[in-house]
């Protein structure tokens, strides 16, 4: 090819680079408007907003402590405490009442809740209530002019496949929007998190998008963006939210009674084992085998017993214990819930009503000799990963409890050389005081035997 060629073929396609850079682009195609998402948009935006915790946290200054220096290099009155600052997303879900869901970790232990809207506004924002457990928190702000995304008809409808839009507050940027799909529903086992039944979706979600709002086309709430699976902080294709039917759950408890409720059957579990699936004449490895059988209990009045296997609870399946400790905690109190079972090879039918747990005891309820102790259950966090015990949460100054060298935070793992797994089991244990009372106590990476008198 020459050169003359060669010169006139490149002039033409940069005529036609040139003409295609300055063509608009069409406003339809076949007379048919293109899509967008912006009229969907303008009913959603308004009511996801930021949300700003203030937390004052003490420092310690070995410097301004100590009298010598404070005089010498006239330290004078250093300041003891710094503000820490933290900045989400939330939703507000009821205009009237100006409720407001975020995440659990945006808000936790703030001591100032702010809350700026989309045209502009900042609001002060009133605590109402946190399940750190789901991630979800509930806030409170004036009703003055709001606008609320309405929940989706029937969120148990949402598909792998279908379209979805997050709008969040990623890196304190201001009001984002991103869209993608759903990439997976019931998304659980996520390390370091608590009851799971996450929302997968591939629409970007970075840190700041936390307690933003996943929508369907419809501009209804799907989801509370939560989370993300990231190698290196940022977005790269993997979040999650929490499915707003039981961000709704944990949203009505709260109001009802202040904390969220946890259900459960009243059993222990193990996995199938290779072993015990030959054992047991299973056909399967997957599902939880119980082992133990709380007098009292809905799985007592449903009629398991030690030895089956859970397979199915509320029509979902159980590959696993942390898969059915998940469900329990996830599933309505007080309401009746179908349960598949195989016992010596023959599938159980059965139904339950679970009961709500214990949320905390005092040692003097248990015993005379542990007054001054209260007692909570094991982070869920901790339970996901396989522990069992209960938490010493707090210990009165001068008590008996203190007397006998028990701390905040210790675990208690066991009365008497018996295995205690969560508060039920040590009410059982000690529904009749033993006459000597020996706790095997976890304290930091130490396991400590403790004679409490």
């Amino acid at each position: 090819m020459s050169n003359r060629v060669h010169t006139q073929l490149l002039a033409i396609a940069l005529l036609l680079l040139a003409h295609a850079a300055s063509a608009a682009f069409p406003a339809a195609v076949a007379g048919q408007p293109l899509p967008s998402l912006a009229p969907m948009l303008e009913g959603v935006t308004p009511a996801v907003v930021n949300v700003n915790s203030k937390t004052l946290e003490r420092v310690r200054n070995p410097l301004a402590e100590d009298p010598f220096f404070r005089q010498f290099f006239g330290l004078g009155n250093l300041p003891q405490e710094r503000i820490k600052q933290s900045l989400g997303s939330g939703v507000i879900v009821d205009a009237d009442a100006g409720l407001v869901l975020t995440n659990n970790h945006v808000i936790e232990g703030a001591d100032e809740l702010s809350v700026t809207l989309s045209d502009g506004r900042t609001l002060a924002g009133e605590f109402v209530g946190a399940d750190p457990d789901t991630d979800i928190a509930l806030i409170r702000i004036p009703a003055e002019q709001l606008t609320a995304v309405p929940l989706a008809a029937n969120s148990t409808a949402l598909r792998v496949g279908d379209f979805v839009v997050a709008v969040g507050n990623p890196f304190g940027l201001g009001q984002t929007v991103t869209s993608g799909i759903v990439s997976a529903l019931g998304r659980s086992g996520l390390q370091g998190l608590g009851y799971q039944n996450f929302i997968q979706t591939d629409a970007s979600i970075n840190p700041g998008n936390s307690g933003g709002a996943l929508v369907n086309l419809n501009g209804e709430l799907v989801g509370i963006n939560t989370a993300i699976f990231s190698p290196s902080g940022g977005n790269v294709g993997i979040g999650f939210a929490i499915p707003s039917p039981l961000a709704q759950e944990v949203m009505r408890q709260l109001l009802a009674y202040g904390e969220v409720r946890r259900g459960s059957l009243g059993i222990q579990t193990q996995d199938v084992t290779p072993e015990l699936a030959e054992l047991l004449g299973l056909g399967t490895r997957r599902g939880a085998v119980v082992t133990r059988v709380q007098a009292d209990s809905p799985a007592a009045a449903a009629g398991l017993v030690a030895g089956d296997v859970i397979v199915k609870l509320a029509d979902k399946p159980v590959p696993d214990g942390q898969a059915l400790h998940n469900l329990e905690g996830l599933l309505p109190v007080d309401e009746a819930v179908s349960l598949l079972a195989i016992r010596e090879g023959r599938e159980l039918s059965l139904s339950a009503v679970l009961k709500a747990r214990l949320r905390a005891l005092n040692g003097k309820d248990l015993d005379p000799r542990l007054q001054g102790a209260r007692f909570v259950e094991l982070p869920e966090q901790l339970r996901q990963r396989g522990g069992e015990g209960v938490v010493i949460e707090e210990i009165e100054a001068g008590s008996r409890a203190a007397a006998n060298g028990l701390r905040p935070a210790d675990v208690i793992t066991a009365v008497n050389r018996r295995d205690v797994a969560d508060l039920q089991a040590l009410g059982q244990r000690l529904a009749s005081p033993p006459e000597q009372l020996l706790l095997t106590v976890v304290r930091g990476r130490r396991a400590v035997l403790a004679l409490i008198e």
